[in-house]
């Protein structure tokens, strides 16, 4: 059998302690105890002193021997714990420490492979979608140096071809910087006062050619014929041209019909975008404001687009305090929506 420190202590101070009360008791019966009665309350004194002293030697004894055994536990967890500054732990509080330390660790580790996923899913989208208009380029160039150049016709198609393919990579160049810019909180922002009905029909004016070439009618419909709003008028200029344009270009059937409504909610102003277009599945709604995510064969890379547009509206709207929300029938349409702050 194994002797532990530990018991041979408890039982040798609980011996001495023992010994010691029955020789008071057996001194005091004589002199203190008269009759039965007064026997009966010595006794149980006794027993309380006796029970006292064993829970003081014991608790004592435990709390010596857990501290010990804590500062060894001590000595092989990581340098970034140190919980033994205060050498007043017990058991129950070191294992509470220990247990919010694993939690934090567990987090850290799953925060690590949620990054680590999208850094790999970050990389492949950008190494596809800069793939095409380079192999598009560098098909183009081929062809003129091997000969295409002498052909005015090919020289001409090509180097059209070839300057649409940059005017791509420098559009998803361009996004990739603002929208990196915008996850790392580097956005700032110019508040002013403007008629957002103005600014929508600019907008609307600026893609009246590729809504005739789509055979589709854009028109505003509002509460008031001005409707002044406090926001960035450039950053806000940018959702509606994104939203819009993306209205316009994935409609997907004759005579498309795209609503922009704006109306006056008390200290906010809502804004929607609606299509009757072909609309997004269910299973897709959630995912359409992240980075390069298209849901449908006709939302492909050919169609060009940096696949940020989405993302980008999201990011201005929150830093303006708002959040831009999407419902969608599939076959029917789809309808964006965001407030912006009423200009008092």
């Amino acid at each position: 059998m194994r002797l532990h420190r530990l018991t041979l202590l408890a039982s040798f101070f609980l011996t001495i302690v023992m010994s010691f009360v029955a020789l008071v008791f057996d001194y005091s019966k004589d002199i203190i105890v008269d009759d039965i009665q007064s026997f009966y309350f010595v006794f149980i004194a006794v027993v309380i002193v006796i029970f006292g002293l064993n829970y003081l030697i014991l608790d004592a004894l435990f709390n010596f021997y857990g501290k010990r055994q804590i500062r060894k536990i001590s000595t092989i967890l990581p340098d970034e714990f140190s919980p033994i500054e205060d050498y007043n732990l017990n058991f129950q509080e070191f294992g509470e420490r220990v247990s919010k330390y694993s939690q934090k660790n567990a987090t850290e580790l799953d925060t690590m492979k949620e990054m680590e996923t999208y850094r790999k899913e970050y990389l492949g989208n950008v190494s596809h979608e800069l793939k095409t208009p380079l192999f598009s380029i560098q098909g183009y160039v081929e062809t003129l140096i091997e000969g295409g150049v002498e052909n005015l016709a090919i020289r001409d198609k090509y180097l059209d071809r070839i300057d649409k393919s940059v005017e791509r990579l420098l559009t998803i160049v361009q996004d990739l910087d603002m929208i990196n810019q915008y996850e790392s909180g580097v956005i700032t922002l110019n508040i002013t006062s403007f008629d957002l009905n103005a600014l929508i029909k600019e907008i609307v004016d600026l893609f009246d050619l590729e809504a005739n070439r789509k055979d589709s009618k854009v028109q505003l419909q509002t509460s008031s014929a001005q409707i002044y709003v406090n926001a960035d008028k450039n950053k806000i200029s940018q959702v509606l041209i994104n939203l819009i344009s993306n209205a316009i270009h994935y409609a997907n059937r004759n005579q498309a019909q795209i609503n922009i409504r704006t109306n006056v909610l008390r200290d906010k102003v809502f804004v929607e975008v609606e299509d009757n277009g072909m609309g997004i599945k269910p299973e897709f709604l959630p995912r359409i404001f992240e980075r390069f995510y298209r849901v449908e064969t006709s939302r492909n890379r050919k169609d060009g687009g940096s696949g940020l547009g989405l993302a980008i509206v999201k990011h201005i709207l929150e830093a303006h305090g708002e959040h831009i929300s999407a419902k969608s029938v599939y076959l029917e349409g789809t309808q964006f929506s965001f407030l912006l702050e009423k200009s008092k």
